[in-house]
């Protein structure tokens, strides 16, 4: 069993850490790159997790050769996300972390997701109540790989970033949790990998 008490926060990042939504973006993003004639790449797309929408279409631009403004490609993403309407779906490994530190520990949640779409996922599926605070690509400056998003999360919990732990799926997380100087547990396919 997982032991936490040598820390005061946990950071969850959200997409495929605590809410199984990956396949919906998936599908999401298969749909733009489609409109906007990208090479469609899964695994790179989810490697990518984490990292705001319109910095995944500069990465895209600059992969193909291509020049679509950032932000009209990443607003047809997100509505073609939010189009498909799918119910939230709580990761059991990391849920079952939440309930057991609940009242212990200082909890948040750091996600590349911008504002509106993470607080219609997180009330969608009952977490949003058990949360200190949600960091999202909204309230930052600088996206995952940097640091400043889990951060962000620690100070709004009122810890230092050492004092925290946080939950991540990618490796571009896993850095960014390394940049803010926390330690990280990874969660692959829904699992929690043991450190």
């Amino acid at each position: 069993m997982l032991d936490l008490s040598r820390y005061k926060g946990i950071v969850f990042d959200m997409d495929g850490t605590i809410i199984d939504s990956m396949g919906t973006h998936s599908i999401a993003w298969r749909k733009t790159c489609e409109k906007y004639g990208y090479p469609f790449d899964a695994d790179y797309l989810y490697g990518l997790g984490g990292v705001p929408t319109n910095e995944i279409v500069k990465l895209l631009n600059e992969k193909h050769q291509m020049s679509h403004d950032p932000d009209e490609v990443a607003v047809f993403k997100r509505e073609t996300f939010n189009q498909l309407k799918d119910k939230p779906v709580v990761i059991e490994d990391t849920f079952e972390v939440m309930q057991r530190y609940q009242g212990k520990l200082k909890m948040g949640v750091g996600t590349g997701a911008d504002r509106n779409n993470a607080m219609t996922l997180l009330t969608d599926s009952g977490l949003l109540e058990r949360l200190e605070t949600v960091v999202t690509s909204s309230d930052v400056t600088h996206g995952k790989p940097h640091g400043e998003t889990f951060i962000t999360v620690a100070t709004n919990m009122g810890l230092e970033p050492s004092d925290c732990v946080v939950f991540e799926d990618t490796e571009i997380g896993r850095k960014a949790a390394k940049n803010a100087g926390m330690d990280c547990i990874m969660v692959i396919n829904g699992k929690i990998e043991l450190p």
